[in-house]
């Protein structure tokens, strides 16, 4: 499967050639002042990831030494994640792939740090990981 992405103003753009997995969303803090919602990501590893960058926008921020957040420096947009005890995966914020996906959003993490306000969807959830 191939898929393409990229952010808002297109500075970074990305070819994912591969199995990404279906998504899952993540209700955790971090993820939700991250993407300003909540965080619905699919995975890969980072070698089935073409990523292009050529103005060098995007900034990787890591709140705590767990996980870092990465993003683009000129319109904001929240690109992907990754865990430090694994750095040969990477996750992809799903709202910034092109449709059609052919992805399914499977599951819900911290389902007991959502908002008040958000609707959830009828996916298995979790209330922590």
């Amino acid at each position: 499967m191939t898929l393409e992405g990229g952010c808002l103003c297109r500075g970074v753009s990305y070819v994912l050639d591969g199995s990404p997995r279906d998504v899952v969303n993540c209700h955790c803090e971090r993820c939700r002042r991250f993407t300003g919602h909540f965080m619905a990501a699919t995975r890969l590893p980072v070698a089935d990831l073409d990523l292009s960058d050529p103005d060098e926008l995007m900034r990787w921020w890591w709140p705590v030494p767990e996980a870092g957040y990465a993003f683009c420096s000129r319109c904001g947009s929240s690109l992907f994640w990754r865990a430090a005890d694994d750095p040969s995966y990477w996750s992809v914020c799903a709202g910034t792939l092109d449709p059609p996906t052919g992805l399914t959003t499977t599951l819900t993490v911290w389902a007991s740090q959502a908002s008040d306000y958000h609707v959830r969807q009828e996916v298995r959830e979790l209330e922590t990981e």
